[in-house]
């Protein structure tokens, strides 16, 4: 393993660990109590192991997944991953990560917020967010060599400080009939196997300007991916504990009402540990997590189309969604919200069942047609299932699974049967 697969590994975790990130291990870990153990196994398997297999299968694809679901159909592939990227980049996700990191960072340290600080913070924060993604391999070095250890260091002296103020708390004895599947769900919310597909880019492209390809480019694409990973364990494991570590009485709680949970832990152990500094120490922490996750979604994304749609060069591309990024930051980011939200929602349940499809194409030979029936299926009932939900279609919460999000996958069984049969009929076994 060499320093360069580190640096990528470093600059993956930075891109995957979004203020979003943050806030999901605290809440669960104060929501689970006594079993916190096996709710964060959970949310560990789902939320690092899922995303982790989904960087390694993109190696296994000289040209990604572009190349992997243009095999499949040419169509699809345009349209999802279109999809993925735009719904993920400018129309979601990058805007979300400003927004968070002046609500989170910057507000809490202002005494009298306004619209023109904002203004000015989100104009600082996508000229940095711009100037870091201008160029793919110096982003890698900057954020892989630069900002993650700083990252770290702040994570690591947050958790290390926290061990003697918190150590001593007995964690309160909650009745869970399933706490690990529980996690299993709250890591499954994390929709990061979408991150996954489109971070996937930078990654390949990262090795192979080291000049690695075929084996080695899945061997070092899975260590720098296993690195992250094993980062990502960590700090989910480790702020998950603090969480679980606060003591959920009833006052607490009372104060930590109409507020996203995740956040009021943070900040309440942020002061705990460091007094009057724990809102600045948070502050970078946040700053740090929202800033790395929108230069990897500006980078993935210019570096997708600046491939797929030549007219435009990479750079050029990275001016356009970086300054869309920061105008819906500023204006209507709730109604972008509102309507990315959904079509995230739909692209998810695709995304897994497309990596079920091209572990089965390398795996066991699943045919061309049982690829593309399942992933029709799922298709046809994410849309109808998202769609019918927001119109208020009562039979939708009958769908089986449909209460843990997972009403697709007995449709992707069946599609997967229609399809073996239709390979069987027509002596169809291509893969």
């Amino acid at each position: 393993m060499n320093k360069n697969t580190f640096i990528i590994g470093f600059m993956l975790f930075a891109i995957f660990f979004g203020a979003g990130n943050l806030i999901f291990p605290p809440k669960l870990g104060l929501e689970m109590g006594s079993d916190f153990l096996p709710a964060i196994t959970g949310f560990i398997l789902t939320g690092v192991g899922l995303p982790l297999a989904t960087i390694v299968i993109s190696s296994l694809f000289t040209g990604g997944y572009k190349q992997a679901l243009d095999h499949i159909s040419p169509a699809f592939s345009l349209v999802f991953l279109v999809a993925v990227y735009l719904a993920l980049g400018p129309g979601f996700g990058i805007p979300r990560t400003a927004a968070t990191a002046y609500d989170m960072a910057i507000t809490p340290l202002l005494s009298a917020p306004s619209t023109l600080m904002s203004f000015g913070f989100t104009a600082l924060y996508f000229i940095a967010a711009t100037w870091l993604s201008l160029n793919p391999s110096k982003m890698v070095d900057r954020v892989g060599s630069i900002l993650t250890p700083v990252l770290l260091l702040f994570i690591f002296g947050l958790v290390v400080l926290a061990v003697p103020h918190f150590a001593g708390v007995t964690p309160a004895v909650m009745q869970h009939s399933a706490p690990f599947a529980k996690g299993v769900v709250e890591g499954y919310f994390t929709l990061d196997i979408l991150a996954a597909m489109a971070f996937s880019v930078i990654v390949i492209s990262a090795i192979k300007s080291q000049g690695v390809s075929g084996k080695a480019l899945t061997r070092q694409t899975t260590q720098a991916g296993l690195i992250a990973a094993i980062l990502l364990v960590f700090v989910y494991a480790a702020i998950g504990w603090i969480g679980n570590k606060m003591p959920a009485d009833t006052a607490l709680l009372a104060e930590a009402k109409g507020q996203n949970v995740g956040t009021f832990i943070l900040h309440i152990a942020t002061e705990k540990i460091f007094g009057t500094a724990g809102q600045s120490v948070l502050a970078i922490i946040v700053l740090l997590a929202c800033l790395t996750s929108a230069v990897g979604l500006i980078t993935a994304i210019s570096q997708y189309f600046s491939q797929v749609f030549t007219r435009f060069s990479y750079r050029t591309y990275v001016y356009i969604f970086a300054l869309i990024s920061f105008i819906l930051a500023n204006r209507g980011l709730d109604a972008v919200i509102t309507t990315s939200v959904p079509v995230l929602l739909i692209l998810y349940p695709i995304a897994i069942t497309v990596l079920i499809a091209l572990m089965g194409a390398k795996l066991w030979r699943m045919p061309l047609l049982a690829q593309r029936a399942m992933i029709a299926l799922v298709v046809v009932i994410s849309i109808i299932s998202t769609v019918g939900e927001k119109l208020g279609m009562a039979w939708i919460a009958e769908l089986p699974l449909k209460s843990a999000s997972m009403e697709w996958l007995p449709f992707a069984i069946v599609g997967a049967l229609i399809g073996y049969a239709l390979a069987w009929v027509r002596k169809s076994w291509a893969v």
